[in-house]
């Protein structure tokens, strides 16, 4: 039970620094509030049926040119429509 709880936590702090940049990107392109960028990360991922740590570094791989897949483009779309 230990072991799982470090391994969550050891987890989490490794996607911390993207779900933040991600954030951060949100607030840029909404603009939005940290809260509501991360309302959005959240709706995106539950829309899109993909993991949030997935979300934010597929938004932070376009900053490389790298297309968004067609569920969360569809999903983020969304999302920042209701903003």
């Amino acid at each position: 039970m230990l072991r799982t709880e470090v391994n969550d936590l050891h987890r989490a702090m490794e996607s911390h620094p993207a779900i933040d940049q991600a954030r951060g990107m949100l607030m840029m392109l909404g603009p939005c509030t940290a809260d509501e960028a991360w309302e959005v990360l959240v709706e995106v991922s539950q829309h899109s049926n993909t993991r949030l740590r997935a979300v934010a570094e597929e938004l932070i791989a376009t900053t490389e040119g790298e297309p968004l897949p067609g569920a969360v483009r569809a999903a983020l779309r969304q999302a920042l429509e209701k903003r």
